[in-house]
């Protein structure tokens, strides 16, 4: 079994995995993440970050994109969203996108 913890980084290219989806829960009106057992509710600024995790973006593209948006300084977002997408990964919500081998 491979292990499906991420070292996220500048370069990384997060996605949900196949057993979570992030989705807008109207009982609730608000967004959550669900994976089997377990239901996650980000915040508003976790759930952008997240609707870019595509398994295309790097991390460093998605940076460039908020740092864009919010006339904001590139260092302090890229230290935040690590912080923030790792965080995920080690509870499992986050995987690396994998290359399609034939």
């Amino acid at each position: 079994m491979a292990d499906r913890n991420i070292r996220v980084n500048e370069a990384s290219r997060p996605v949900l995995p196949r057993h979570a989806r992030l989705k807008f829960d109207e009982t609730r009106q608000r967004w959550v993440i669900l994976a089997p057992e377990r239901v996650l509710a980000p915040d508003d600024i976790a759930v952008e970050v997240l609707q870019l995790c595509d398994g295309v973006r790097s991390v460093g593209a998605m940076v460039d994109h908020l740092a864009e948006k919010y006339a904001a300084g590139r260092e302090a977002i890229l230290t935040d969203i690590i912080a923030m997408l790792q965080d995920l990964a080690d509870k499992g919500f986050l995987t690396e996108a994998r290359e399609k081998t034939s």
